[in-house]
């Protein structure tokens, strides 16, 4: 009877191993040989059954079994991937003579279950006992390095048992150096591989993404088809979808799709949700929805709140309505992940109202807003200036515990800048007694305070910015160089300026540019601004406009038509720059420019586009 169980188990009939068990056991069959035990206790982990799984102990105590060294450690085993780690640990310290393969568990299940020292403490233990590690020793303890210092003296230990080309190991190092961040390392071990197998093509690819560049892992998957006698499972597929998700290469995806329907991979709700991610964020939701629809019958959870995140993504927030309420008809739940997916849908889709509206049904059924859901609101409160629903949305913060978060104390800040309270966002500011170190939190009020006009606030926190040593970035010079700019402080725009690259090491980039023009073309130093613009590598849109501005204040036609050329060239379909120059030209009471510049309106087919006024009843 053993061999037909362990048969059952080894081709993955874990049910029906159980089944044929329990009918022999209560037909009073004894089942004779102990070897049945750790495919039993094989099958009940890998169904996740910790009750199966415990009558099972029982059962081995019954039979006097549980002293036997293997049925001990299957038993340990099975423990370890339930996760109750109590248990293993016991059964383990009951096991009278442990051998290798006992602690090789142990070692292992510490690694699955977090417990990463006490992995290593039980490694230490197998390498300063009188056992010799072997290679399962060393591809169970190399999950537990959580830095390349201790995965390299894994690493030696593995070349001085000649363990080192073993395809685990070898993969398990692959995984190792790619969570440490060394995919250079997690290369040279993968090209070191002589038979290489899926899942240690699989590993790299991870790695490849995991470390950011999935660009990369095109090379590999291609090295695996044609270098490879290999064939791609499912893990492999939604691997290189994920890249073509990043990168939106729909055409890519959709030969990955076919692919799929080729090779006669199952199509099951893990690979499906892969493809409604990737066509999703290709911009494609119909195929995303065609694939969703085909699921029917094996998606879960996941799979809905990716396609109602895509639906989000592109616009079709009514899709996305119908589908969350459709979701409990195949008897599922929303989840936190589903309820926040609506909140920022909405709120990106700057329908602040339908976002506050689910945030407080999310609220009634006592799912806890993510801090991602709570920053989208605040940013849609911050859209449309709604105050009070801020205020709200800051009370419930204080009430969970998390209005000290950085980031979202950075989002209250910015809100109530943008609703001209700039009171209550120093108030924000001021709960910290040591303020965070990330720019964007002092970012928030820099610019806050220059879009209310308190010009020398925002001067005040960017020199306590100095103060308390917190580097600023890009968005932090444009800011307080935009201050500048309505100051009318010249000289300290220029020393700001020159700071960006000296002292910052900062590339000025257009909208650095952009400010100075602007400065300079509001104080009346045009000749310098044009003489900035002529050192930019490329000047934008917005650097013309601006110096066309000043042009238009200090009435300067000559350099003013020039700009209004180069905006013509660069946005042939917009009037305003024309309209610009004529009206210089207006004020001067050149009436015959005024019409040579209509008359070239009308060759190009421009009309000044019409005023309107807006009454906003409330």
């Amino acid at each position: 009877m053993k061999s037909d169980i362990a048969k059952l188990v080894s081709n993955g009939f874990f049910r029906e191993a159980l089944s044929l068990y329990s009918k022999l056991y209560s037909s009073s069959s004894i089942l004779d040989h102990k070897f049945a035990f750790p495919f039993l206790l094989k099958a009940s982990a890998k169904l996740n059954s910790p009750l199966q799984g415990q009558m099972l102990h029982t059962h081995l105590i019954k039979t006097g079994f549980h002293s036997d060294i293997y049925s001990a450690t299957a038993l340990a085993d099975m423990y370890m991937k339930l996760h109750l780690l109590s248990h293993a640990l016991k059964v383990f310290e009951e096991i009278p003579h442990r051998n290798l393969p006992s602690l090789n568990v142990t070692i292992s299940g510490f690694s699955q279950n977090g417990y990463l020292e006490e992995a290593l403490g039980a490694f230490k233990k197998v390498v300063l006992g009188k056992l010799r590690p072997n290679s399962v020793t060393i591809a169970s303890v190399l999950p537990a390095c959580a830095s390349v210092e201790l995965g390299g003296q894994v690493h030696c230990w593995a070349t001085k048992l000649g363990v080192e080309s073993d395809i685990y190991v070898a993969t398990a190092m692959v995984t190792m150096y790619s969570n440490c961040g060394e995919l250079v390392s997690a290369k040279k071990v993968f090209d070191r591989i002589l038979n290489k197998n899926v899942v240690s093509y699989n590993a790299f690819i991870s790695g490849i993404l995991q470390n950011g560049v999935p660009h990369l892992v095109f090379d590999a998957f291609k090295d695996l088809l044609e270098s490879s006698d290999e064939v791609p499972n499912s893990v492999t597929l939604v691997l290189i979808l994920s890249a073509c998700s990043k990168l939106l290469y729909i055409r890519f995806g959709r030969q990955i799709h076919g692919l799929l329907v080729k090779i006669e991979i199952n199509f099951d709700a893990m690979v499906g949700t892969a493809l409604v991610d990737m066509y999703s964020k290709c911009g494609s939701w119909h195929w995303a929805y065609d694939i969703f629809t085909e699921l029917r019958g094996s998606r879960n959870l996941v799979t809905w709140n990716s396609m109602i995140a895509g639906l989000m993504l592109n616009g079709q927030s009514d899709i996305a309505v119908e589908l969350f309420q459709q979701l409990e008809s195949e008897g599922l739940v929303p989840d936190s992940a589903t309820w926040n997916t609506m909140i920022s849908g909405f709120s990106q889709l700057g329908l602040g109202f339908e976002a506050y509206k689910f945030f407080h049904k999310m609220q009634s059924t006592g799912v806890v807003a993510s801090l991602k859901s709570i920053t989208s609101l605040l940013r849609a409160c911050s859209a449309c200036s709604a105050l009070q629903s801020g205020k709200e949305i800051h009370g419930h913060t204080i009430r969970i515990n998390i209005s000290t978060d950085e980031f979202i104390s950075t989002a209250l800040i910015d809100m109530y800048m943008k609703c001209s309270h700039s009171y209550l966002a120093k108030r924000v500011f001021c709960q910290f007694q040591i303020k965070p170190k990330d720019p964007a939190f002092w970012n928030a009020m820099i610019s806050g305070y220059g879009r209310n006009g308190e010009y020398q606030s925002a001067f005040e926190i960017f020199n306590q910015m100095q103060e308390e040593k917190v580097p600023p970035n890009s968005a932090t010079l444009v800011s307080i160089l935009s201050v500048c700019s309505h100051t009318g402080e010249v000289d300290r725009g220029w020393q700001l300026f020159k700071m960006i690259n000296r002292d910052y090491g900062l590339n000025p980039t257009s909208e650095h540019f952009g400010c100075m023009v602007d400065l300079l073309g509001r104080s009346g130093r045009i000749k310098e601004a044009q003489e900035l613009i002529h050192e930019m590598p490329e000047a934008s849109i917005s650097v013309f406009a601006s110096l066309l501005g000043a042009c238009r204040n200090h009435l300067d036609s000559a350099l003013g038509e020039e700009m209004a050329k180069r905006l013509s060239e660069l946005e042939p379909q917009d009037p305003t720059p024309f309209v610009i120059l004529s009206n210089i030209y207006a004020v001067q009471g050149r009436w015959g420019d005024v019409e040579r510049v209509r008359e070239m309106m009308n060759d190009r087919g421009l009309k000044k586009l019409p005023g309107c006024s807006l009454i906003r009843v409330t």
